[in-house]
């Protein structure tokens, strides 16, 4: 078990271990109700089509099993409920349970239930019985968990022989022109459009100091290889603003 004193990255801060979690629910507290809203206008719209080229990645098939985790409003469980239909089953979770709300809602108003559950868990210990998942996603999450190995092979337990796990995040232009256009946009424009639209300025610069201290590409893939996964991989994003990770338990 960790120190509770040991210090962790909360954006460019240091914080105590057993204090990060607690700032990350307080951020997502503040900003549940204009989440999806921000997320449009940060990333013009395109966020959808990288949320669309994960689920078209899960392999799901009608009757399977899915989790998404720190799933917050629901876009990618909403697309995985589709792809294993009635006979399926998908778990929404998240540790915010003001987000989840707004995630249940969504997908209740889009005509799920009986086959979908909302639950809050901690990705770093999922409370779902070993090999119980055909495929697994975290969608812009692991950067906020404070323990991401742990997070990573707690997701690789749940998941079944086979099964896949795909990590969507932000991660590391592979352009330098794009680096810093993205430094300049992140830095002085999020804050901004958080303060305007959200009226909080301070949990979307975190957003971008978040975004700034995650394992680049290589580094991450390289975590999913230590917990366990096998055939890692990944996809570059909009130039390596976004990356998908994608893994499998053998």
């Amino acid at each position: 078990m960790k120190n509770p004193d040991t210090k962790v990255d909360f954006g460019f801060e240091k914080v105590a271990w057993a204090e990060k979690a607690k700032r990350v629910r307080s951020v997502f507290e503040s900003v549940a109700g204009k989440y999806d809203v921000m997320n449009d206008l940060m990333s013009f719209g395109v966020h959808r089509l990288w949320k669309q080229f994960t689920l078209s990645l899960t392999g799901l098939t009608p009757g399977q099993s899915a989790l998404d985790v720190a799933g917050g409003t629901g876009d990618l469980a909403l697309g995985m409920l589709r792809q294993v239909g009635r006979d399926g089953r998908v778990v929404l979770s998240d540790v915010n349970a003001r987000m989840l709300a707004v995630g249940r809602d969504r997908l209740l108003d889009a005509g799920w239930v009986g086959n979908v559950e909302c639950l809050v868990a901690d990705a770093e210990n999922l409370p779902f019985e070993t090999n119980s998942f055909d495929c697994v996603t975290i969608g812009f999450g692991l950067r906020n968990v404070t323990d991401k190995p742990a997070a990573l092979r707690s997701m690789l337990r749940v998941l079944r022989p086979g099964g896949q796990l795909l990590v969507l995040e932000f991660s590391t232009p592979v352009l330098p022109a794009l680096k810093r256009i993205y430094d300049g946009y992140s830095f002085n424009v999020l804050p901004l459009l958080g303060r305007v639209v959200a009226q909080d300025a301070d949990s979307y610069r975190y957003l971008a100091e978040s975004i700034r201290m995650h394992p680049n590409q290589e580094t991450l893939a390289g975590m999913l290889r230590t917990a366990g996964f096998a055939e890692v991989r990944y996809h570059n994003l909009s130039g390596g603003i976004v990356a998908l990770h994608r893994g499998y338990k053998i």
